[in-house]
């Protein structure tokens, strides 16, 4: 271990290693819900196994391979908390990397920040782990669920101006971040804007009376915030009332699988959210050199896995972004350089939506914070309009 500070530029060539890393190694943890209620995210960490392979079997990061240990949870906090201490305790890993969910990775967090070890790149859409002053060790991924509703804001402002918005959301962290969003962009026109708030709870069996409620305010826009089984009921009772709003749904229940098929196609027809993922079944992407290079990689290492799960995107997108870290981190594989260097990106993996980036600063731990409008249409969500940006400002 070099302790000491270095001044001369022949010392900065040096090799410096926290645990974990090596001449010929470099050991990230991860735990993912390979079992229990959130276990169709499994295929997260296979595919991210799958890459760190395809990168070892073209000779790894400046001639060290990736050993990737990944550990079920089950999606179950104190069992989150377990696999973190052994990951770090026994297995002594450098980071952990794209742990699965809001409350397995907040139940860590505080444990990462104290121990100095890389949170990183979270798999959880909360705005929380944007803290670089509170939690410099901890650093979210995709785009947040405030980020994505100060972009349906913006497009609502600029399509309705004089909307009368309903904002249907579930009664917890995801559903209230998606509230504090929208007023984000508002702002002092919120009161003005939005006529509804209406909650649900999960344990609630079916928001048939909710969405018949929020009909007879004479809303013009439909801001749904809910998750899958919800979000097919709402669309299904939306058109069995014969409203027709402008109807937002979270990114969270895009899936056509189990929303879109379920509520029934012709119901689903209009319906609005916005992504940040190239769709590897989807056509348009046939001749995109990013998505060349994906296929290239699914023929390889993950054949017979369903093309049409974003999560096989996302996965890709994360590895490769955590790969271009290690890269960057040269032969100073200490974690504070991992963070460092995970603070500076500003970089496109291969399945995001062209235009849409990675960028992270010293004060900025949101790594994606643009998406692109897109519309259900047809069986099929088109992407439409510019990619749009989170920000508040401008």
């Amino acid at each position: 271990m070099i302790g000491v500070l270095m001044s001369s530029g022949a010392a900065l060539a040096q090799k410096a290693y926290d645990p974990g890393a090596t001449d010929t190694e470099i050991k990230i943890g991860n735990i993912e819900a390979y079992s229990g209620p959130a276990s169709a995210y499994g295929i997260i960490g296979k595919t991210e196994e799958a890459y760190f392979k395809m990168i070892n079997d073209q000779g790894g990061i400046n001639g060290r391979k990736i050993n990737f240990i990944s550990y079920d949870d089950a999606y179950s906090p104190p069992k989150t908390v377990e696999q973190a201490r052994k990951l770090i305790e026994s297995d002594e890993v450098l980071l952990i990397f794209n742990a699965l969910g809001t409350g397995p990775n907040t139940a860590i967090q505080k444990y990462h920040n104290a121990k100095k070890i890389p949170q990183l790149f979270v798999a959880t859409g909360a705005s929380k782990w944007d803290d670089p002053k509170q939690f410099p060790w901890t650093m979210g991924f995709q785009p947040s669920y405030r980020s994505e509703a100060r972009i349906f804001a913006k497009y609502i402002l600029k399509e309705k101006p004089d909307a009368k918005v309903a904002v249907f959301y579930q009664n917890d962290d995801f559903g209230k971040d998606y509230l504090a969003g929208l007023k984000d962009v508002f702002g002092d026109k919120a009161s003005k804007l939005i006529i509804a708030e209406e909650s649900y709870e999960i344990s609630e069996p079916t928001i048939d009376s909710h969405i018949v409620k929020l009909k007879a305010t004479g809303a013009d826009v439909l801001v749904d915030i809910t998750t899958p089984k919800f979000a097919a009921q709402a669309i299904k009772k939306v058109a069995e009332l014969d409203w027709k709003p402008m109807h937002l749904l979270t990114d969270v229940s895009i899936s056509i699988g189990a929303v879109m098929k379920p509520a029934g196609f012709d119901a689903s027809e209009g319906v609005l959210s916005a992504g940040y993922l190239k769709d590897a079944s989807d056509s348009q992407w046939a001749n995109d050199a990013g998505m060349k290079k994906f296929d290239a990689f699914y023929e390889k290492y993950m054949p017979g896995a369903n093309r049409a799960d974003l999560n096989l995107s996302y996965g890709y997108a994360a590895a490769q972004t955590m790969v271009e870290v290690l890269k960057r981190s040269g032969d100073n594989l200490t974690r504070a350089n991992i963070m460092k260097q995970a603070a500076s990106l500003d970089f496109a993996p291969d399945t995001l939506i062209p235009g849409i980036k990675v960028k992270t600063s010293a004060t900025d731990f949101a790594p994606i914070e643009q998406l692109q409008m897109m519309r259900f249409k047809g069986g099929k969500w088109e992407m439409f309009g510019d990619v749009i940006s989170a920000d508040t400002g401008g």
